[in-house]
């Protein structure tokens, strides 16, 4: 076997509006509704699905819940640009910008935190991928 990419991942949330608001408003992100009334925030070739606290969808992650996610984005603007619009929205860095590695080398990133304190990592590549 040999996995390719990420198509989507599952973010359990305390709040689905909030968090539509959050990602849609601050990081761009376009929410979608599916299925049979499900929700979720299409970027790039990828999605982020979303399960309400006590409402998740079956199967399941074993320990689903609101905060645990730790997760790095990759912008399609200078960071700068991202910088100048996390603090248009009042959005606070919590760490950053550093300098990390990611899946296909370097990457300048910063650190906030969305609605339900899950870690989200902003970043941009330094050298062409």
């Amino acid at each position: 076997m040999r996995i390719d990419r990420l198509d989507h991942l599952v973010l359990t949330v305390a709040d689905l509006e909030a968090t539509v608001d959050f990602y849609s408003r601050v990081l761009g992100m376009e929410p979608i509704t599916f299925g049979e009334g499900r929700k979720a925030l299409v970027f790039g070739h990828s999605k982020i699905n979303l399960h309400e606290a006590g409402h998740e969808f079956e199967p399941k992650a074993a320990h689903a819940v609101p905060g645990s996610a730790d997760l790095c984005l990759i912008s399609a603007v200078p960071l700068e640009q991202v910088m100048a619009e996390l603090a248009r929205h009042n959005v606070e860095i919590e760490e950053g910008p550093v300098h990390r590695t990611g899946a296909l080398g370097s990457i300048e990133s910063v650190y906030v935190r969305d609605p339900d304190r899950n870690l989200i990592e902003i970043s941009v590549y330094v050298e062409t991928v």
